[in-house]
C-alpha cells in the first residue's frame, strides 16, 4: 500500500481519500479550514497543519483545489510542498481544473525541484468518485501515469492519456468550456418555450428523448425545470472560471471563440448578482430576468 498525501479535501478531494481509505492506503491530508476533514480523520486519515508538513514521507501527493492562486500556494508557496521535506521518489500530481500555462509553468517549477509530475484533472464529479467510475484526463510520460495506477485504480475506471503535461488540462478545458454553451444555450432554449406557452416538464421529457439528449443536459434540464440551485453539484463560480481559463487557452492558440465568450459573460452576470456558490443550473434564473427587463423595456 502507498503513502498519499491528499491536499483539498473539497467535495471531490473527500471522495477521493474516502477511496484511498477504503483501499487501505494510507492518507494524510491538509485543508484549509480542519474542521472539513473531520469525516476523514474518523475514516483513518492523518492531519497535517500545511501542505509542506503534509508531504513528510508521502509517494504520491495529490492536489485537488480550486483555482490557479490556490494551487499557486499549496506547491509554492511559503509552506507549500516544495519547502517540504519529500522523497526523492515522489510524484505530484494536480487534479485541479486549473489554466493550461499555469500547469505548464508549475511542471517547470517541480522539475527544478526533482519531483515528477503530472496533470490529471478528473471528470464524473463526486458521484463518479464514490462509485469508482470517474474518468482521468492525463497529461505526462507514460512511465509516470504506469506509476500513478494504482492510484487511479481507487476511484477511475479509466485513464485518458492526452499527451505531455498540460493536455489533459486542456481537454478538460475544453469540455468545461463545451458544457458552459451548453447550459446557456439550454437555459435559452427554456426560457423561450415558458413565453411560448409550452408546458416546461414535456419539453423537459420531449428534450430527453430528442436529439440534443446528453447527461449533462438531461441533468441540467431536470435542475432548471424544478429551480433546484442549492443543491450544488458543480457551481456558478467554477463553472465561470474554468470558462475563462479556456478561453485564456484559446488566446494562447489564436482563436476567438465568440459563442463560448458570450456564454462566459452570462456566467458573469450570474455571479455578479450573488449566485456565484449556486449550482450553475441558475444560469436560466440570470435570463429569465433579462428577458423580462427587454420585455419591459419594448412596452
Amino acid at each position: 500500500m502507498s503513502n498519499i498525501t491528499v491536499i483539498g479535501t473539497g467535495i471531490m478531494g473527500r471522495e477521493m481519500v474516502l477511496k484511498f481509505l477504503g483501499k487501505g492506503h494510507q492518507v494524510t491530508v491538509n485543508n484549509r479550514t480542519k474542521a472539513k476533514t473531520q469525516v476523514l480523520l474518523e475514516a483513518g486519515a492523518e492531519f497535517a497543519e500545511t501542505p509542506a508538513m503534509a508531504v513528510a514521507g508521502a509517494d504520491f501527493i495529490i492536489s485537488m483545489v480550486g483555482d490557479d492562486a490556490d494551487s499557486r500556494e499549496v506547491w509554492l508557496g511559503s509552506n507549500g510542498v516544495t519547502s517540504g521535506n519529500y522523497k526523492s521518489s515522489v510524484i505530484a500530481i494536480e487534479c485541479s481544473s486549473l489554466s493550461h500555462a499555469w500547469i505548464l509553468e508549475l511542471n517547470e517549477a517541480l522539475q527544478l525541484a526533482g519531483i515528477r509530475f503530472a496533470d490529471c484533472p478528473v471528470t464524473g464529479g463526486p458521484d463518479g468518485t464514490k462509485a469508482g467510475t470517474l474518468r482521468v484526463l492525463a497529461g505526462g510520460d507514460t512511465e509516470t501515469l504506469d506509476a500513478l495506477q494504482p492510484l487511479f485504480a481507487a476511484f477511475a475506471q479509466e485513464v485518458i492519456h492526452f499527451g505531455s503535461v498540460g493536455a489533459g488540462t486542456s481537454y478538460k478545458l475544453i469540455v468545461n468550456l463545451i458544457g458552459a454553451a451548453q447550459a446557456t444555450a439550454l437555459a435559452e432554449g427554456l426560457v423561450l418555450a415558458e413565453h411560448a406557452g409550452l408546458d416546461l416538464e414535456k419539453v423537459a421529457y420531449a428534450l430527453g428523448k430528442g436529439a440534443v439528449a446528453s447527461p449533462h443536459v438531461k441533468y441540467l434540464t431536470d435542475r432548471m425545470v424544478q429551480g433546484e440551485h442549492d443543491d450544488v453539484y458543480f457551481s456558478t463560480r467554477w463553472r465561470h472560471k474554468d470558462a475563462v481559463y479556456a478561453l485564456q487557452l484559446a488566446a494562447e492558440n489564436g482563436m476567438d471563440m465568440p459563442t463560448s465568450a458570450a456564454a462566459t459573460e452570462l456566467f458573469q452576470r450570474c455571479i455578479d448578482q450573488g449566485l456565484g456558490e449556486k449550482n450553475s443550473s441558475v444560469i436560466i434564473e440570470t435570463l429569465r430576468q433579462l428577458s423580462e427587463k427587454q420585455r419591459v423595456s419594448k412596452e
